[in-house]
């Protein structure tokens, strides 16, 4: 049954969801439950420019052009769709990959590319900053480690590699503040994505000034951190909106820009402490969000403050579909025939042992510079082999994330499973059941952090609308009979990490 609704029978109001990720630039409405209105949505392909010194960048000034691109066609859609009585657009909500930076000058110009979380040219300056500073307290205070996938390391590195950047740039801003600040005129740091900087106080929801000193920043140089409740209040620059479109929208609640994790979360449904949501798509993550801000976080996982109250708590990897890409563009690949009986049969204790790191790890170890490690590989082992035991260690991974997770939010009641990777090889489901001996779900709605973009608006615009439940498949359940052989392999795993990584 389809979850799409057609816009003469949505529930108004109506949202427009905007999600700005590693892939592309996508948007489309949303009703009041919750629902995609069919054919109103669009997508624009784009690219980070990588290089081997581990930059991962892309213009931000692109990206802006991305999003007014997405929001005219989705508009002249509606209009088309709904002639003289279409429903009003009252709210409008945007999330981007986290952890992203740009710099801009005194006129709101970026004077850098927007440099993404994959980015790991910082990973000298986290060395010395776990040396420096103490990074356990920095943890409790804002939820994070030193990482290069967070700014303090980041800062680090422009003041040593760039200072000249550092000196010019009258801002820094995530790229969801920036997209906000060319298209409307006013912009302020959400939350969650504030929090995904490295930055936050997670207990107060204000910048952490004794980081900032310790980062040399001035506060004045950051934008306001604002909860998705408080509106953006637009100034009138769109320029790069037709009349008619911006007449659609300028009435609408602007929400301040939410994380990718966040929104992932929501839309797949794990919108209380009784549901983990496991993310699978570029990169990947476990993710409980909780109702109040924990106490303390384990060494290997991140908290993420939300909003007012709510916190997200969890741990990410680096490759999940990224490590499926690579697969297929370096090996034999089975079919997907051949790869669903590989994935669901007995395990074979001669598979190769892989640490699944090829753009360095976040979660548990924060290793940022590391690098995929395959063990046990013979001559006899052929692509399927290589292949199951990438999928394996992927599992090992969310298991590892999930050991951690469980002392912090509890056993999860459900386990939901999320992303394109989850919908583009299922086969890799049965494996993480398996490796982490839960029953897992999978969540069967297409662009689920898009949805959950949609609903984080919605809870402002239209909070006593109820919501629609987004539509699952099957439960995979584990097999009983392989949970030693799952830890086992961890145990490998943690061995072989510890020795080479560690």
């Amino acid at each position: 049954m389809s979850f799409t609704v057609s816009p003469s029978s949505a529930t108004t109001p109506l949202v427009l969801a905007l999600d700005v990720g590693s892939t592309g630039t996508r948007g489309g409405l949303f009703d009041a439950t919750g629902r995609p209105l069919s054919q109103l949505r669009h997508k624009v392909h784009h690219q980070f420019t990588t290089a081997t010194d581990g930059t991962s960048t892309i213009d931000a000034d692109q990206v802006v052009a991305e999003v007014a691109e997405v929001i005219t066609t989705v508009c002249r859609r509606l209009r088309e769709a709904s002639g003289k009585h279409r429903p009003a657009i009252r709210g409008v909500g945007i999330d981007t990959f986290a952890s992203s930076l740009v710099g801009v000058d005194d006129h709101g110009r970026a004077i850098t590319g927007c440099i993404t979380y994959a980015d790991s040219r910082c990973s000298a300056q986290v060395a010395r900053l776990r040396d420096e500073w103490d990074e356990s307290a920095i943890q409790q205070r804002t939820g994070t480690r030193i990482h290069s996938s967070y700014l303090p390391a980041r800062f680090a590195w422009l003041a040593q590699e760039h200072p000249d950047l550092m000196q010019r740039a009258a801002r820094w801003m995530s790229l969801s503040e920036y997209v906000h600040l060319q298209l409307i005129g006013a912009t302020a740091a959400g939350t969650s994505v504030a929090a995904w900087t490295g930055l936050l106080d997670r207990r107060t929801g204000d910048w952490d000034d004794p980081l900032l000193e310790q980062c040399g920043l001035e506060r004045d140089r950051l934008n306001a951190v604002a909860p998705p409740s408080e509106p953006l209040v637009p100034t009138g620059n769109h320029a790069d909106l037709p009349s008619k479109v911006w007449a659609m929208v300028a009435e609408a609640h602007w929400s301040p820009g939410i994380s990718d994790g966040f929104a992932s979360n929501v839309g797949a449904g794990g919108t209380d402490p009784r549901s983990a949501v496991i993310a699978a798509a570029t990169s990947g993550a476990m993710r409980v969000l909780v109702d109040h801000v924990p106490e303390q976080v384990g060494s290997g996982l991140w908290c993420y403050r939300v909003d007012e109250r709510r916190s997200i708590v969890g741990g990410a990897l680096n490759d999940v579909g990224r490590a499926v890409s690579w697969l297929e563009s370096t090996i034999r690949m089975p079919s997907a025939e051949e790869l669903a009986e590989l994935l669901g049969s007995d395990p074979d204790p001669d598979t190769p042992l892989v640490l699944p790191f090829l753009s360095g790890e976040r979660s548990t170890g924060w290793a940022g510079g590391a690098r995929a490690v395959v063990t046990g590989l013979g001559a006899a082992h052929d692509g399927g082999a290589l292949a199951r035991g990438m999928f394996e260690g992927i599992a090992a991974s969310y298991a590892r994330v999930a050991a951690q997770l469980s002392e912090i939010a509890g056993t999860p009641e459900r386990i939901l499973a999320s992303g394109r990777v989850s919908a583009d090889l299922p086969a890799l489901l049965p494996v993480l059941a398996d490796a982490l001996q839960a029953p897992l779900t999978p969540v069967t709605i297409k662009r689920s952090t898009l949805r959950g973009t949609a609903l984080v608006t919605l809870d402002v615009v239209a909070p006593d609308v109820a919501r629609a439940d987004p539509t699952t498949a099957p439960t995979h359940e584990p097999h009983p009979a392989r949970a030693e052989y799952h830890r086992q392999r961890l145990v490998e795993f943690e061995r072989v990490y510890a020795a080479l990584i560690g």
